[in-house]
Order: C-alpha cells, then structure tokens, then sequence
C-alpha cells in the first residue's frame, strides 16, 4: 500500500468528480490534502469534510481563478505555506465545443490557460522545492485527447495534446534530480476517456431514456463509438492510479500518459 504519511498533496479542480476521487485516495494513504476549486465553491466544505473523513491528517480550502496567472502565484504561496508541495495533481480543467470556425476566440484563450498554462505555471513553482528535497511526484489529468482528437474540440485537444509533451519534457529535465532513495521526482499524465461524473449524467440520462430506461444499455450505447469497453471509468479507479504514481515502486515511471480509456486509443 501506497504510503504518503508527512506528505503533502496539491490537486487543483478537486472539490467534486475525479479531482476529487484522486484527493480522496491521497488522503486514504496518508497525505496532507490542499483542495482547490474557484473562489466561494459552494462544495468547498463538504470537500474537506469528506477528505478528513477519509484519512488525511489535515485537509484545507483553497480558492483561485487558474486562467490567471497573478492567482496561480498567490495560491502556490498560500498553499506552500499550508505545507511544502510534495505531490501535485493537475486536475483542473473546462471545455466548450464547436468547429473551429464557430468557436470563440475567448474560449480557446479560456480553455489554454486552464487546461494548459496552469500547469506550466503551478509546475514551475513546485518543483525547485521537490528536488532540494529529493521527493516530488507530478500527475498531470490530461485525457484521451491528449493522445487522440476528435471533431468540434480544437481548443481542448490542443491543450491535452500540449499538456502530455509538456509533461515529458519537465519529465525528461527531471528524471536524474532528487533523491533515489527518498523516491526521486516523477512527471507523468493519466489520460480519462469517458468517466461516471457529474458533468456527464445528462447525456448518461439521454442515451437510457433512448434505450427504454436502461442505464447499463445507455451508457453502451453512449460509449459504443468511442470505447470499446462499452463501460464508465469510476473517478475511484483514477484516484487509486494516482495514488499508485506516488509509491515508491512508480520511481522509475515518469515521461508517460497512462490511459485509462477502455480501449479507446487501442483502436
């Protein structure tokens, strides 16, 4: 078991869905947990609750905009003053869909700073520290579309495409720094495909009343398209993933995009 005691963890977009799930898990094998949503999201308390109820020794709030970079500045203090960042999780991120000539050009500038330019910045900031203590483990959530597009999601897919070289550079310029035998410093993306959260039970709700109410044939058919399995990754399984990127026995596993996609990229 993945053991984590006297660390601390930051995962960004974590007060619901699979941000949260990840933080979740962290906090089971031990870590400090440093949640982060916007500013006044109204889950932020029952986030922390949950986190605390589920082992971690100390769990906080943090509020910050991501497509601002003086608020990413602020938060990397804030929370660094909570507890030196050990392990970062990269989760936040939006999306907004339409060709590229209909989408607009403030959704794309939008959809790059959150899903991209976050995490060169929160990076950045952590990881001085992480090798001067010999210990870092960087997750980047990336997705299926980092390694794969699809149509209507020019923003998206470039930022995810972005995010996974950007992951094996700092990777690459990291892979000999830090400890060994405290764990050395890792930077590696897990990529989703269609996964059990909130934002899409609508289309889960759509596709079972098309199949006569049936849940399990609506997501079968929902998913039949795009992946094979025909079944939701659980956020609970993303978070176990991450957690096992944090052992010590992942030390030597940096520079790769995991998917967890039932088959999607294997086509």
């Amino acid at each position: 078991m993945t053991n984590l005691t006297g660390k601390t963890a930051l995962v960004t977009g974590s007060t619901s869905g699979i941000g949260l799930a990840v933080a979740a898990e962290l906090a089971k094998a031990g870590a400090r947990i440093a949640l982060h949503s916007l500013p006044g999201d109204e889950n932020a308390d029952r986030a922390v609750a949950e986190i605390m109820a589920a082992g971690a020794p100390d769990a906080q709030f943090f509020g910050a905009d991501v497509s601002d970079v003086g608020a990413i500045q602020t938060l990397m203090t804030q929370v660094e003053a909570f507890g030196p960042v050990d392990i970062l999780v990269n989760n936040a991120g939006v999306q907004f869909t339409a060709g590229i000539t209909d989408m607009p050009e403030e959704r794309w500038d939008w959809i790059i700073a959150i899903n991209l330019s976050a995490c060169f910045h929160t990076m950045k900031a952590v990881l001085p520290g992480m090798e001067k203590r010999g210990f870092g483990r960087v997750i980047n959530i990336a997705s299926v579309h980092g390694l794969v597009a699809s149509k209507e999601k020019v923003p998206y897919v470039a930022a995810k495409h972005g995010l996974v070289g950007m992951s094996k550079v700092v990777a690459l310029e990291y892979a000999n720094k830090g400890d060994a035998a405290k764990g050395a410093i890792t930077v590696n993306c897990i990529g989703p495909g269609w996964t059990e959260t909130p934002l899409i039970e609508d289309q889960i709700r759509a596709a079972a009343d098309k199949a006569g109410g049936d849940r399990e044939k609506g997501v079968a058919a929902l998913l039949s398209e795009k992946q094979p399995s025909e079944r939701l990754t659980r956020t609970a399984d993303l978070g176990a993933l991450a957690a096992f990127l944090c052992s010590d026995a992942a030390q030597n596993i940096t520079g790769v995009t995991i998917p967890v996609d039932g088959g999607w990229t294997a086509q």
